[in-house]
C-alpha cells in the first residue's frame, strides 16, 4: 500500500475485471486494494490470488468494509447491478467509474472530454463501440459543421464477447446512439454491433460513416489524424486502416482495435478499448488528488 497511490477496488472478476487488474497493476499511480466478485474459485479471482491482491467474494457488500482505504471504483458488473451500486457509492463519497452501458454518469471518452469528468463522482465509460467511434464522430463534426446524420458498425470476435456483453446488448446499442448524438451534436444517429464467429478471430474493427451536405475532406483527416493520435497515448493498439473517403454520398472511415494481450487475446480490442480508457480516467484522477505523484 502506497501513500502516493490512490486506493482503487475493482468489482467484478470477469474478463473485463481481470484484465482491467493487470493495467491497474502496472500503474504508477492506481494501487488495487480489493478485488471483488461472488465465486472464489472463478479464473478471475484466481489470477488476482496469484498476483496477492486482496480478494472477497462478497461482492459489492465488501466495498463498503474497506471504504476507508478507497476512492474510486471500478464498476465491471452489469448495467442492471450498476444501477443499484451507482448511489451507494455516492453515498460512501466513492468516485465509480462505470465499464458497463448503465447510462448513469456522465458520458466519458478521455480523448475528448477527460478534464471535464475529473470533477465527477461518477464517469460512465460508454462501450466499446463508443470509446472507438466517438473520437472519430468528434473529429468528423469538429471539421463538418453540416453533419445530418451519422452510423457507426463495430466488428468484434464472438468469443471477445462474454455473458454479460450478451446480456446487455439492447443496452450497448441505446448507449452508443446517445453518446454519438452527445459528442458528434448530430440528432439522428446508429449504432450496430456484429459478432462474427470467424477462426481465427477477428480483431475489432469500427467503421463510422456520416451523411454532410458538403463535406471537407481535407480538414477531416486532419481533425481525424489528430484524434486518432491523441488516442493512441493512452490505447497503443487504435490504428487507422481506413482514412476518411467519400464514397456513394457518405464520408466513411475505419480503426483496428488490437489488444495489448495483458490478460486476454490480443483480438480482444474490444474489451481492452474500454479498459484502456477506464484506465486514462482513473490515472488522470489519482495525479489531480495527489499532484506529483
Amino acid at each position: 500500500m502506497s501513500p502516493r497511490k490512490l486506493g482503487v477496488a475493482i468489482l467484478g472478476t470477469g474478463n473485463i475485471g481481470t484484465d482491467l487488474l493487470v493495467k491497474v497493476l502496472r500503474s504508477p499511480v492506481l494501487d488495487c486494494r480489493l478485488f471483488a466478485g461472488r465465486n472464489l474459485a472463478s479464473p478471475g479471482m484466481t489470477k488476482a490470488s496469484l498476483l496477492n491482491v486482496p480478494v472477497s467474494a462478497r461482492g459489492f457488500a465488501s466495498i463498503a468494509d474497506l471504504k476507508g482505504e478507497l476512492s474510486l471504483v471500478f464498476d465491471a458488473t452489469s448495467a442492471q447491478d450498476h444501477v443499484k451500486h451507482a448511489p451507494l457509492l455516492a453515498e460512501m463519497g466513492l468516485v465509480a467509474v462505470d465499464l458497463t452501458p448503465a447510462k448513469v454518469g456522465r458520458m466519458c471518452v478521455p480523448a475528448v472530454n477527460l478534464a471535464a469528468c475529473l470533477g465527477e463522482t461518477n464517469v460512465n465509460m460508454i462501450t466499446c463501440g463508443g470509446q472507438a467511434s466517438i473520437p472519430l464522430a468528434h473529429a468528423i463534426k469538429a471539421a463538418n459543421p453540416g453533419l445530418e446524420y451519422i452510423e457507426t458498425i463495430s466488428s468484434i470476435a464472438s468469443r471477445s464477447a462474454g455473458p454479460a456483453t450478451r446480456m446487455n446488448l439492447d443496452e450497448y446499442l441505446q448507449t452508443t446512439e446517445q453518446g454519438l448524438e452527445l459528442f458528434a451534436a448530430c440528432p439522428r444517429s446508429k449504432a450496430i454491433l456484429n459478432l462474427n464467429p470467424a477462426q481465427p478471430c477477428v480483431h475489432m474493427q469500427t467503421t463510422v460513416m456520416a451523411k454532410i451536405a458538403h463535406p471537407d475532406l481535407e480538414r477531416t483527416r486532419a481533425e481525424v489524424a489528430a484524434m486518432v493520435a491523441r488516442i493512441k497515448t493512452y490505447i497503443p493498439g487504435y490504428r487507422l486502416i481506413l482514412e476518411p473517403m467519400i464514397e456513394s454520398g457518405r464520408l466513411v472511415t475505419m480503426v483496428r482495435v488490437d489488444g495489448l494481450g495483458d490478460y486476454l487475446p490480443r483480438y480482444a480490442g474490444n474489451l481492452d478499448i474500454i479498459n484502456c480508457a477506464a484506465i486514462a480516467f482513473a490515472e488522470a484522477y489519482a495525479r489531480q488528488q495527489h499532484p506529483g505523484a
